[in-house]
């Protein structure tokens, strides 16, 4: 289960953010502050796993309250890492670059639907699993650091001989527009492409780390193999 503690000066955001954190499965809301000295004494108190945090407080913005919560962590204080979401109306490219360099895990910009905000959710639930994953095995290949750092540069990641890059995109693309996931058949109606074709380039996907692979099973025969989209 992942804590979650949700920080926004707004009393009825900070409740909307809250009821979609707690329709996620996996995710509770441990607490919920209106300023930066509040979200401090917060993560202090609960130690939550994850902070939605607005650059915006009353007192001091956003960006200081991650940097104070990483100084927090190097002294040990907490005892692990708190990751962070930005969830803002700030627009300014240097407030989001700090964001970035302050170790925010992705930053979506208000106004924004309910998906967009569970789509990044998803996305920490995955990476926290891939963490333990990667613990277990206790060294990563470069398609792990990839997965976890993101895209590659263009044309830094090339694709084997025979898949083609437009095809590619336009799996990948397909996959995104179905987070919960697709079969190799669904992939190929939904794409126009036929179900061999579809299956090379979402095995590429996973063998590459940024597709997952679930088994469904039901009725007689193989089970079918389901991929969801994690790059």
């Amino acid at each position: 289960m992942t804590k979650v503690l949700v920080v926004d000066d707004d009393f009825m955001v900070a409740k909307l953010h809250s009821r979609c954190v707690s329709a996620m499965d996996g995710f509770t809301v441990v607490g919920v502050a209106h300023s930066g000295a509040e979200a401090l004494r917060a993560a202090e108190r609960l130690r939550p796993d994850l902070v939605l945090l607005d650059v915006y407080l009353p007192d001091m913005d956003g960006i200081s309250v991650l940097r104070e919560l990483r100084a927090a962590e190097e002294r040990g204080e907490y005892g692990h890492t708190v990751d962070a979401l930005f969830i803002t109306a700030a627009r300014d490219a240097e407030i989001i670059r700090a964001a970035l360099r302050a170790g925010a895990l992705h930053y979506l910009i208000k106004p924004f639907n309910q998906a967009a905000l569970q789509e990044q959710l998803r996305h920490v639930a995955s990476m926290r699993t891939r963490f333990d994953e990667l613990a277990e095995q206790g060294e990563a290949r470069q398609a792990d650091v990839d997965q976890i750092f993101g895209t590659r540069p263009p044309g830094s990641r090339e694709l084997p001989k025979g898949l083609a890059a437009h095809t590619a995109e336009l799996v990948e693309r397909t996959l995104r527009e179905h987070p919960a996931g697709l079969s190799a058949t669904e992939c190929a109606e939904s794409g126009s492409l036929s179900r061999v074709s579809a299956r090379r380039y979402l095995e590429y996907f996973a063998d590459t780390g940024r597709a997952e692979v679930t088994l469904r099973y039901g009725g007689t025969g193989r089970p079918e193999r389901r991929y969801r989209w994690v790059g």
